[in-house]
């Protein structure tokens, strides 16, 4: 007899894990214990948790488990006497098992009555209550007997009430006969299957199954058991079982060991599954296979499908897709998946709401309130993850402390006393100090959760300011959530304990939002196989494995893999990541993905937008990529699905099952546009080879681009590395890619069409900890640090103890999150083997920045343990004998075409079939199943041992491309690799000046720019930094060349300009400067004697003198009154830094005769002079990469390019101006003209001539204000930068800015005009009606005293445009600077920010509306001096085209007596402690007419075109493209 109690858990694999199974689910009711569900008496009271579990276990919900093949197995053999089962549906009879056979213990849904009356019905009325409601709720069954109502039950018997008589009557006779009972599952301890166990006579043994996984190791059903009386006999003495066996839902696939171990990589297209397992003679086997991630018609879940495909291959044995996959072989499941990422992508998530302080309920909207890429006048960021955002009233503040300080002041204790802090003393995690201003009100915040609770939102965000360090209220917060019936709670004190809000309560908010999306995804995919699923080990994992899978297997025999340098090369086919490995796994610690930054320690892996699928385009004479991809569908135009030109379509030859000809066509018509375009300049066509090539060429430099930047930005030579490639098309562009950058192998590997699922099963199992502190390192402070890291270091190796990870196999790194003080740049630390934390940081820290900063106390930010369970690697393929240098036969000759050779047979190789040890010489292709690979000529492919590629790039190959040998004229395929070049020198140059600076303002704000001039000093390149700096660095370039000439100034007083000389400049209106603190290091570069081009850095130093800290007083009347002006100062002469002169130079204000009074010289000297070093070396810097490229094209061509690269920005500015002609109509010399007017009321006007022949347009300032009395007065060079900007965001396509966008313009400037850069930009755009007003100020806002000093710029409302509505909460145009975070902030400043949100409202209302302002407000906790320099308080930001215009801002002035003073647009106001400045920014102008106000005959087109531009998904150089476009 087989007593088989299958409990209703067993039935249903998904309830049986312990967290998920059924009783924990149960807890969601509230049960006094967990089978309180199948008493009467409970289901009287409250029977909705029955019905609710009733529909789940519904007869053909839930299908059978290998349980019941056993049974079954049993049942034919003749062995199985009688069933006893606990299961509702009676799934042993659905699994096949006579009905005779089957005594069910509680019945089944095959009758129903009413529990009041005894009423029969027929089952299908419960049914249609718990299935049948629209809205996917369940009903309660009432009775319809009048006077009734009482409650309709399916018979099936409950606890409490009396079993069936044939289940009683039966036992007797089975136990007489049974030979042996066996009791499975949870009937071990569920009442009455337990008293089972006791009730069989002494004679008869026992199988026991899931004692130990189900029974006494069970939390859960073991307090079931001890609550129902059961209780369970000592061990060993009282236990007479033949046996204890383990899992009976482990399969049947036989008794073969658990041997098959998945590494799945599940990606937007494709699946990849890479399999290790023991074949059937005993040998290690491997097998690979891919998938579409998407194919509903034959698989619902592809990883697996892929699992059920290769065991079902593996071992023989039939594994239908309708039943549960057999796990009884399979050891681990480990998956790479972009559920997370796709979820973030389409916005599919969970809704969520946020908890956050009052007055920052649109603190993760404004983030820091920076613009995703500075020329889109549409300003596109991804919304927030909540739906709507709760304030709780709670604040924690940083009081003064006793010691003085530059926080503190030098009284701190006075001021504190003078300005009290009220509130209850408190000490936080980190040891600090903290006052409890205001304790959450929950009593208000339960009515407002239970609001969002009843909407429908069961995902909940928390983040209060400083709850890194102070948790208390977000506990708090959270445990009443979960009161509230919240099913997941995220508290960014819990998820990521880091000082910093803004991507602390991003990253609780993305864990809100996607955890519930993921567990029901992993449930999904746990649902498809056997119960033997809950207990194999499955890890999900980011589908990063192939950084790991070739840092881990990149090896060939006679080298040794930890001498090697790797570049990580993975193309897909919409984008391409490249990543960086010598020896240590590169991670960052914030990255940003689909707009939403997350604070977790991830891998450096760094996207670009080029790939198989990027199309291809031919613009204004310049050949382009992407960044559109064709996509899947529908793809390449050899799909044959009516595609896009792609880079797929170029790479294409005769040997691949695509449609060629169809491919050849679309060329062919993009290579007659190509050779009409270069006969009018009398270029010599092209053929459709040499433009296909052309494209590949192009796209190669876009993916070496990166590349570069990962070594040579960070100090590394780009050749000393190997080329790891893989992914679907690297192998087709390895070489070439490898050739370009000067690296001489390339290795792929056997497996690199799927080395992500590889590296996903060789990825090391790792468990982090990490916790905010805020000590100064010492040697006092180490042994406290060294207990919180033991702390640490138990909590994450017992994490990995409970993964099954023995001691031996855990290693924990040990980390300090260190930092100089006054810094925002820490260096996460490892101990070092000597244990000196601060020799080891000083190390890091000059090797990424250069130098080290003496005399500054080191901070310790976070202590940090990773925990590392290490897994078994990758098995190898079995070697075979070398065939050393042989040459194999090809397999097919197809018809390639090579830069070097052009069109030629090339003989094709099928890579299974080479032999470890033969060579292939190039050109060549070889083909596997998963990726394609192409040798150039000039180099050639290695077979090694384990089956890998090595290819050896020949002297042949580097030396391709006619690099030497250009001609001068241009070229379009040139012109794109160019401005690649280019813009990559302005780049590098920008990481040198970030990475060897000191300042706040430089370092961290990246408030500077780096460009490339020719030697006429035109702009050449400037790489995407400050849009106010554009135009006017070019104007301070020439003024030094005009300067410097033989009949100038500056060569009568100085000398002329040598090689060695570095000079500087920064007056506005005498030497093309902005403003003063913007200096602008200017360096020549000579060939042969002759200045051949010239390098420059521009910079905002923090305090140049003056007559207030940071420089930029807001009544200033004289150029004296902001600090020092240069009009010129070798800096460096003949190679020596003038240090001295310096300092006398930045000191002198003030101390000379007819200085106003006030005026001093430089509050912080050190600081500029390191600075301006840094300058020095970013020109540096830049001088080399122009030399270097000149090396490989000679001087002649770079310069020739120089001026192509300028003429393609004029012809791209011309075709605006051109289209725009057409669309306003204009004719020959139509005139547009725009006017607005100053605070003051100065106007501002402007009347715009285009000349729609040329393409060209005058700029007429004429009839603009006269100088006033004061700052707002603007050099001819701000005002040139701000038409350059506003030309730029108008042209549709991305062109390189430089001077050739100002070549078509003339601008007309009275010298002295009052235009501020906001203004002019405003003013030209509505010339152009491209868009409304935007808030039309950067809201300066300063404070300080002798000893501290801070500035910040403001955000505020974009305008609206033709098309799309205005941003709100957002920098715009001429600045974009960032804020900094409300918690850095506090923790650095002595005051308390009360509100940072958005104005609602304050847009201007049209077809598109304006933009809301901000509010921002700051309380003082001891006496500052605070400067507030602004526009648009008196006047309005426009609408145009009949929309509204945006609210006014108002500063005001709130003192501590409680008086209110409106500071209007500028003002200086000696702050107390208690004081508040709050500053209420300008809202953006609407475009067009209100919808119930438009003419529906009016026509309002787009005035600016979408412009594609490359988005870098994630990795350090994703954060330094958005630190450049938000600088």
């Amino acid at each position: 007899m087989c007593g088989a109690g299958i409990s209703v858990s067993a039935g249903i694999p998904d309830f049986r894990t312990p967290g998920t199974g059924l009783y924990h689910r149960l807890a969601e009711y509230d049960l006094p214990y967990p089978q309180a569900i199948f008493e009467i008496d409970f289901f009287r009271r409250n029977p909705m948790p029955f019905y609710t579990l009733a529909r789940e276990l519904y007869p053909g919900t839930f299908h059978p488990t290998p349980t019941h093949h056993f049974l079954k197995l049993l049942a034919e053999r003749g062995l199985l006497l009688r069933c006893y089962t606990q299961n509702i549906d009676s799934l042993e009879v659905a699994a096949g098992l006579p009905p005779d056979l089957v005594i069910p213990a509680h019945g089944n849904f095959d009758s129903a009555s009413c529990v009041a009356c005894g009423r029969s019905y027929d089952p299908a009325y419960v049914r249609e209550a718990l299935f049948g409601q629209a809205d996917g709720s369940v009903a309660i069954p009432r009775c319809s007997s009048k006077g009734c109502k009482g409650l309709v039950k399916p018979d099936i018997v409950m606890f409490g009430e009396g079993l069936p008589a044939r289940f009683w009557s039966s036992l007797a006779d089975d136990f007489a006969a049974a030979d042996l009972l066996i009791v499975m599952g949870t009937s071990l301890v569920v009442q009455p299957f337990a008293s089972l166990i006791d009730r069989v006579g002494e004679g008869v043994p026992r199988l026991l199954i899931n004692r130990e996984l189900v029974g006494e190791g069970d939390a859960a059903l073991r307090a079931v058991g001890w609550r129902k009386g059961f209780e369970f006999p000592p061990r060993p003495a009282a236990w007479r079982d033949v046996a204890q066996l383990g899992d009976c839902d482990a399969g049947t696939m036989g008794t073969g060991p658990r041997d098959f171990r998945f590494s799945i990589d599940r990606g937007g297209t494709f699946t990849d599954v890479f399999a290790e397992f023991v074949d059937a003679e005993g040998n290690p086997g491997q097998r690979v296979l891919k998938l579409l991630s998407e194919d509903p018609a034959n698989y619902p879940d592809a990883p697996r499908e892929g699992i059920r495909r290769i065991l079902e291959a593996e071992t023989g044995i039939p594994h239908p897709r309708s039943s549960p996959v057999d796990t009884s072989r399979i050891t681990s499941i480990r998956m790479g998946t972009t559920v997370a990422t796709n979820a973030l992508l389409e916005r599919k998530g969970e809704r969520t709401a946020l908890v956050v302080t009052r007055g920052f309920r649109d603190l993760l909207h404004i983030g820091n309130q920076s613009r995703p890429e500075i020329f889109d006048l549409e300003i596109s960021a991804p919304d927030v993850l909540y739906e709507t955002a709760v304030e709780c009233d709670e604040q924690v503040v940083l009081p003064l402390g006793d010691t003085p300080s530059i926080r503190a002041g030098r009284d701190p204790v006075g001021d504190a006393a003078r300005h009290p802090l009220e509130g209850r003393a408190a000490v936080a995690t980190t040891g600090e100090a903290v006052v409890v201003r205001r304790a959450p009100d929950l009593e208000d915040l339960r009515t407002r959760l239970l609001e969002v609770r009843e909407s429908g939102i069961a995902s909940l965000a928390v983040v209060l300011k400083h709850s890194a360090i102070f948790p208390d209220h977000e506990r708090a917060v959270g445990e009443l959530a979960l009161e509230l019936g919240f099913t997941q709670v995220s508290l960014s004190s819990s998820i990521m304990a880091m000082v910093k809000m803004v991507p602390r309560g991003y990253t609780a908010a993305a864990d809100a939002y996607l955890t519930p999306h993921i567990l029901r995804y992993i449930q999904t995919f746990q649902a498809g196989f056997d119960a033997g699923i809950q207990d194999t080990p499955v890890y999900f994992m980011q589908s990063d494995g192939g950084y790991v899978g070739y840092a881990l297997t990149t090896q060939w025999e006679g080298v040794d893999p930890a001498s090697l340098q790797l570049i990580g090369f993975d193309m897909g086919g919409t984008s391409t990541d490249v990543s960086r490995y010598a020896g240590t796994l590169e991670h960052v610690f914030e990255s940003t993905t689909a707009g939403v930054t997350i604070q977790a320690p991830q891998l450096d892996i760094n996207t670009v937008a080029a790939g198989g699928g990027s199309r291809l385009f031919f613009e204004s004479g310049v050949f382009r990529v992407g960044p559109e991809s064709a996509g899947a569908h529908p793809g390449p135009v050899c799909y044959r699905k009516g595609g896009h030109l792609a880079i797929t379509d170029a790479n294409l030859t005769e040997d691949q099952p695509l449609d060629l000809d169809v491919a050849r066509t679309a060329l062919a018509a993009v290579t007659e546009q190509v050779n009409a375009h270069g006969a009018a300049a009398g270029a010599p066509p092209k053929s459709v080879d040499e433009v296909a090539v052309g494209f590949l060429r192009v796209a190669n430099e876009a993916m070496c681009r990166p590349i570069r930047a990962l070594t040579q930005m960070k100090g590394h030579d780009v050749s000393r590395h190997v080329l790891a490639c893989f992914g679907g098309a690297g192998g087709q562009h390895a070489c070439a890619i490898a050739v370009a950058l000067g690296i001489r192998t390339v290795f792929v590997h056997r497996y690199s069409g799927i080395l992500s699922a590889v590296g996903i099963g060789l990825a090391q199992v790792v468990k982090e900890a990490q916790e905010p502190t805020a000590t100064s390192l010492s040697e006092e402070s180490l042994a406290q640090l060294h207990q919180r890291l033991d702390a640490l270091e138990a909590e994450v190796t017992g994490q990995l103890e409970a993964q099954g990870f023995g001691r031996g196999q855990i290693e924990c790194e040990r980390y300090l999150n260190l930092r100089y003080s006054g810094t925002d740049v820490p260096i996460m630390t490892l101990t070092p083997e000597d244990g000196n934390f601060a020799a080891a940081f000083e190390a890091g820290y000059k090797r990424e920045f250069g130098f080290v900063l003496e005399g500054r106390d080191i901070v310790v930010d976070d202590v940090r343990v990773r925990g590392v369970g290490t897994s078994s690697a990758a098995q190898a393929a079995h070697p075979t004998p070398e065939r050393k240098d042989e040459v194999p036969t090809p397999d097919a000759v197809v018809s390639a075409y090579f830069e070097i050779g052009g069109r030629q047979d090339t003989p094709a190789f099928l890579l299974g079939r080479l032999a470890p040890g033969q060579r292939v010489p190039g050109p060549a292709i070889l083909i596997d199943d998963i990726s394609t690979i192409v040798v150039e000529p000039g180099c050639a492919a290695f077979l090694t041992a384990a089956g890998d590629v090595r290819i050896s790039i020949g002297d042949e190959a580097v030396g391709a491309g006619g690099k030497q040998g250009l001609s001068l004229e241009a070229d379009p395929i040139q012109l794109a690799v160019f401005s690649h070049r280019f813009m990559g020198i302005a780049e590098q140059m920008g990481r040198v000046l970030q990475r060897t600076s000191i300042s706040v303002n430089i370092k961290e704000r990246l408030d500077f720019s780096c460009a490339l001039f020719d030697p006429e000093g035109r702009l050449v390149s400037n790489a995407p930094h400050l849009p106010v700096h554009l135009g006017a660095m070019s104007e301070a370039v020439r003024f030094q060349i005009g300067y410097y000439a033989p009949d100038g100034e500056g060569c009568r007083l100085h000398g002329p300009l040598e090689e060695g000389d570095v000079v500087m400049a920064n007056h506005p209106q005498l030497a093309g400067g902005s403003h003063l603190p913007d200096i602008t290091v200017i360096t020549p570069v000579f060939n042969e004697g002759k200045v051949v081009f010239f390098v420059a850095s521009r910079g905002h130093h923090a305090d140049i003198g003056g007559i207030s800290p940071g420089s930029m007083p807001p009544h200033s009347h004289l150029l004296v009154e902001e600090g020092v002006a240069v009009v010129s100062y070798k800096l460096v002469s003949h190679g020596r830094f003038m240090e001295e002169g310096l300092r006398e130079l930045m000191l002198a204000p003030g101390t000379r005769p007819g200085d106003p009074p006030g005026v001093v010289g430089s509050r912080n000297l050190s600081d500029v002079v390191s600075d301006l070093k840094a300058q020095v070396a970013a020109n540096t810097r830049g001088i080399a990469l122009v030399r270097s490229l000149i090396g490989e094209y000679t001087l002649p061509v770079v310069g020739a390019y120089m001026a192509h690269i300028q003429a393609a920005a004029e012809a791209a500015v011309r075709d605006m101006l051109r289209a725009f002609a057409a669309t306003q109509g204009l004719g020959e010399g139509g005139v547009v003209t725009a006017r607005d007017s100053m605070d003051d009321g100065t106007p501002i006007c402007l009347a715009v001539r285009v000349d729609a022949a040329a393409g060209s347009a005058v700029f007429d300032f004429t009839g603009t204000g006269a100088q006033v009395w004061g700052n707002t007065n603007a050099p001819p060079a701000v005002t040139a930068s701000a038409i350059i900007y506003a030309l730029r965001c108008m042209v549709t396509r991305d062109i390189p800015l430089n001077h050739g966008c100002m070549a078509p313009i003339q601008a007309g400037v009275v010298g002295g005009n009052v235009l501020t850069s906001q203004r002019v930009t405003d003013v030209v755009l509505k010339a152009f009606q491209a868009a409304a007003a935007s808030q039309g100020c950067m809201n300066n806002f300063t404070f300080g005293d002798e000893g501290l000093g801070y500035y910040e710029t403001v955000a505020g409302g974009a305008g609206a445009g033709p098309g799309w509505h205005g941003r709100s909460g957002v920098h715009t145009h001429m600045t974009n600077t960032r804020i900094t975070d409300p918690e850095i902030l506090e923790r650095r400043f002595p005051l308390v920010l009360h509100r940072f949100c958005l104005r609602p409202g304050t847009g201007g209302e049209g077809m598109w509306r304006g933009g809301d302002g901000v509010e921002r407000e700051i309380e003082f906790l001891r006496p500052l001096t605070a400067s507030i320099l602004s526009e648009r308080r008196a006047l309005a930001p426009f609408g145009i085209l009949g929309g509204r215009p945006g609210a006014r801002g108002v500063n005001l002035w709130q003192r501590r007596d409680g008086t209110t003073v409106s500071l209007g647009g500028k003002a200086t106001v000696q702050a107390q402690g208690g004081d508040r400045i709050r500053l209420l920014t300008p809202g953006g102008g609407g475009y067009g007419p209100p919808e119930d106000e438009a003419d529906p005959t009016a026509a309002l087109g787009r005035a600016v075109g979408d412009i594609p531009r490359p988005r870098l998904a994630g990795g350090s150089l994703a954060k330094y493209h958005a630190d450049q476009h938000s600088a």
